[in-house]
């Protein structure tokens, strides 16, 4: 997380952008959902509002989700 935590927010918005689409070309993999869910943290954090994937709440387990993000935060 810290990575995306040190991007310009145009760019972490390209690397949002650039998942998403691979996801809906069903390119990815599950765990690229949960790289997704951390660009959303990362941009909310910002103030900017990222849409999560329809299949969003199916392919990932929130609780593993929050606890990835408290944990790479806290890092």
């Amino acid at each position: 997380m810290v990575l995306y935590e040190k991007l310009p927010s145009d760019i972490l918005i390209s690397f949002y952008d650039e998942i998403l689409k691979n996801i809906n070309e069903g390119i990815l993999t599950k765990n690229m959902y949960y790289e997704l869910g951390i660009i959303i943290s990362v941009a909310n954090r910002r103030s900017i509002i990222l849409e999560e994937p329809c299949d969003f709440e199916q392919m990932v387990d929130q609780e593993t989700l929050n606890d990835f993000i408290q944990c790479a935060h806290v890092s």
